[in-house]
């Protein structure tokens, strides 16, 4: 038997077929005359030809086959130093050089040519083998990140034109070092944005392995708020840079835009200008955006860019590019189905050499010109430059950007793969869209929603970190401690860092033209919820509240706040969470947050569980004209009343709260168990007042006082129940405010249970103990800090 040309390349393929790729090996084996044959050698081929999972088994067999057959080629091609024309063209049975020698070469060749086979099967057997124990391996590998993509999108007309540019039949798969960071750039404006980023960076890192970079494109509100939170998150491994949206919003303001998103919807297109020059390379995601991956997955599909390839997108999952979802219909062009933007990869650096911006600009100005304004924000603009230039595009497979619009065809998706890795909740009704697996995919949201953000603070060890100085400052006062001291956890909260997420709810605040405003400030946990309505009932003025909340108390309270029309007609609340962590109530920590972050020049101080007189707002904005709070320190003293009844008709006024204390139905504050604590207010004096008066300090006092928004801080060393307010009161004295009893004002306390500090502060002895320690400590830092002025605390203290 004896073989053709033909039959001996067919042979040579089929012999590396499904181990390396034989259609590149048999184009250049036959044309190694024109393209030189130090371009056909086995490491260049593998360079080429990096098959997935099949590296080992494909290098043994680049190595093995070709150096047997160019040798027995190049045996039986020459004879006596002379070339044999192999040519299929020639006939072999005329030719001089058709020897009985030859013959007999060509019949060895192809004996061993079919060896090669069967050892070509040999190997695919045991690199099966190898594939099914793979995973397990893999998986106790933490050193590098895997890739493992299965699935692909929908729409075969966008297959035929670009996916054949993406598919690769033998690339190795892509990896991502253990210590790379990982650039995550995020278009985030307003209240409600803010919320929703909290959530997709859980989701975020909760999976990740590597260091993430946050680029935040963001307004004032949001950068003030997401600022805050992540500064007390600490998350190790995460570097957060901040970009004004509002200095780019003259580059986009030209677009006339009818999407849900505004403005902002359309800072995506200006990224390559206002991402860092150095920054080759950034994944963009939208706010409404949950991982259940790790994203260095979707990282390492970079490395499978080919080409001019600069966007990776996942196709459109509705009909909405194919105008066929209701009549006179009329989408911006694209190719296909289209793609979405809710995931993008960008090559940064490719596509500013691309000239990116006069690209998108131009393509924007002619489309304008008949569509006359977008619908869907970047990504019209997107689709319309992609369909005249669809070599732009990797199309990245259908899991990462699973899309839950009302008109989705996402099921076709998840339906052929094994895993969903991003859910997009691309609707503006969010998690109320029509679709029938919606129920799985809200839990999936919900897990990070309410997740505890406090575990997220784990350490990536063997990954060298940028210095933190907030941090290490902390660890060192830490290590001050002594943990064998047995108050220990009362010292330690004091350093406790607790992640606070500012304005949780849209705020809204104009400020008064005469500069007289005042913010009622006020703490609270869950279990006070109920006043909050009340309270905005009796209080017209802006109110700054701290809550001290888990992430699963923060979505009941938002779910609460929602569902009231009294706190959503309410705009000028701010709602500032302070999350739960450590054993003890942060009280003075809450007040300090809520003071900090008032918009008035002064405040009232108060607690949750008081109810203030009706038109209480407007007459502390008279008395502070009127007792000149701007340019004197005074504190101005609102007298404290209590009930001790559920149900109360509230007094409307100085004459009928005075007829309710003669009654029996209301009482001075803390009248039956801490008389002190009020005694100074001198009640009998104010019955009758008509005009202020001046009290002076004495031990123990702890008034609820308006204030300029300059005061003091409580001290976080009180924690729980007791001597939080003491100590504030004893400060202001210190820093000598005049104390001025209102003679018009009063505020009553409503009953509720008692809180869990104080029965701690009750049934513990060494909490008692501690509470006692820690006054002493405070009241030596104030003599120390006061000097002789502050030696009257002690003597007062002694003879209380």
């Amino acid at each position: 038997m004896h073989l053709t040309w033909q039959e001996l390349s067919h042979s040579l393929q089929i012999a590396r077929n499904g181990v390396i790729c034989g259609r590149l090996w048999t184009i250049c084996f036959q044309h190694r005359n024109s393209i030189g044959l130090g371009l056909c050698t086995p490491e260049r081929m593998l360079g080429i030809c990096r098959g997935r999972r099949k590296f080992l088994a494909a290098s043994l067999t680049i190595l093995f086959v070709p150096a047997i057959t160019w040798i027995y080629l190049f045996a039986g091609s020459f004879e006596d130093g002379k070339p044999v024309s192999l040519s299929p063209l020639e006939s072999q049975a005329h030719s001089p050089r058709y020897t009985a020698s030859s013959q007999r070469e060509r019949e060895s060749l192809e004996v061993r040519v079919r060896e090669v086979e069967e050892e070509n099967r040999a190997l695919r057997k045991q690199l099966s083998l190898a594939q099914s124990r793979g995973p397990a391996h893999r998986r106790g590998n933490h050193s590098k990140t895997y890739s493992m993509e299965e699935g692909t999108g929908d729409s075969e007309s966008l297959r035929a034109g670009i996916v054949a540019g993406n598919s690769s039949e033998c690339g190795q798969q892509p990896v991502v070092e253990k210590c790379e960071t990982i650039h995550v750039a995020i278009v985030c404006a307003g209240y409600n944005a803010s919320r929703d980023v909290v959530t997709l960076v859980k989701s975020v890192l909760f999976h990740r392995r590597n260091p993430l970079h946050f680029h935040l494109i963001a307004d004032a509100i949001a950068k003030q708020i997401l600022a805050t939170l992540f500064q007390t998150w600490m998350v190790p491994a995460v570097r957060i840079d901040f970009y004004d949206a509002d200095e780019l919003k003259s580059e986009v303001s030209w677009i006339p835009n009818k999407h849900y998103s505004g403005i902002y919807g359309l800072m995506k297109l200006v990224l390559t200008k206002t991402l860092p020059s150095n920054l080759e390379r950034v994944i963009v995601l939208d706010t409404d955006i949950t991982f259940a991956t790790d994203i260095a997955e979707l990282w390492a599909v970079f490395h499978k860019f080919k080409g001019q390839q600069v966007l990776g997108l996942v196709e459109n999952q509705s009909d909405w590019y194919l105008g066929n979802l209701w009549k006179n219909h009329r989408p911006w062009p694209a190719l296909g189905r289209g793609y979405n933007t809710g995931v993008i990869l960008l090559l940064l650096d490719k596509l500013r050499k691309m000239k990116w911006e006069q690209m998108w600009r131009l393509t924007a100005e002619r489309e304008l010109m008949s569509m006359l304004s977008t619908s869907l924000a970047d990504q019209d603009i997107f689709n319309a430059v992609i369909k005249q230039n669809p070599f732009l595009v990797y199309q990245l497979p259908c899991f990462w950007n699973v899309q839950l619009s009302d008109h989705t065809r996402s099921e076709q998706c998840y339906r052929d793969v094994s895993d969903l890795k991003v859910i997009h909740w691309n609707s503006p009704k969010k998690l109320r869209v029509k679709n029938k697996h919606v129920e799985f995919f809200r839990n999936l949201y919900l897990t990070f929603l309410e997740y505890d953000g406090n575990l997220l603070r784990r350490e990536l060890f063997g990954c060298p970190s940028e210095a933190d100085v907030n941090s290490e400052n902390l660890q060192k006062q830490l290590s001050e401690l002594d943990e064998d001291d047995l108050c220990y956890e009362f010292r330690r909260e004091r350093f406790t860092v607790h992640r606070t997420h500012l304005y949780f709810l849209h705020y809204e605040y104009e400020p008064a033209s005469d500069n007289t405003d005042v913010t009622l400030v006020a703490q609270l946990s869950m279990d006070r919820l109920q006043m909050l309505e009340a309270i905005c009932k009796h209080w017209e003025g802006p109110i700054s509240l701290a809550l001290y909340l888990s992430d699963a108390e923060a979505q009941q309270f938002l779910r609460y706040a929602q569902g009231s029309e009294v706190l959503m007609s309410r705009h000028n609340v701010g709602y500032h969470i302070v999350y739960k962590e450590g054993q003890f109530y942060p009280v003075n920590l809450l007040r300090n947050v809520a003071m900090k972050h008032i918009s008035t020049p002064y405040m009232f101080l108060s607690d949750i569980d008081f109810l203030p007189m009706y038109g209480l707002y407007e007459y502390l904005r008279k008395s502070v004209i009127q007792l000149d709070l701007a340019n004197t320190k005074k504190a101005l003293i609102v007298p404290a009343f209590e009930t001790l009844r559920y149900r109360l008709s509230f007094p409307k006024s100085k004459a009928e709260l005075l007829s309710m204390l003669d009654m029996g139905t209301l009482f001075t504050f803390r009248y039956h168990v801490w008389t002190k604590g009020h005694a100074p207010t001198n009640f009998a004096k104010w019955r009758t007042a008509t005009t202020p008066y001046r009290v002076e300090w004495e031990a123990d006092f702890e008034p609820y006082v308006v204030v300029r928004k300059d005061c003091p801080e409580y001290d976080r060393r009180f924690v729980g129940f007791g001597w939080n307010k003491v100590a504030h009161i004893m400060e202001l004295d210190a820093q000598e405010y005049e104390f001025t009893v209102l003679p018009n004002a009063y505020m009553i306390h409503m009953p509720h249970a008692p809180s869990f500090d104080i029965t701690k502060f009750r049934s513990n002895k060494q909490y008692r103990i501690c509470l006692k320690t820690l006054k002493e400590e405070f009241q030596q830092d104030m003599s120390r800090h006061y000097g002789f002025a502050a030696l009257k605390y002690l003597t007062a203290e002694n003879n209380s």
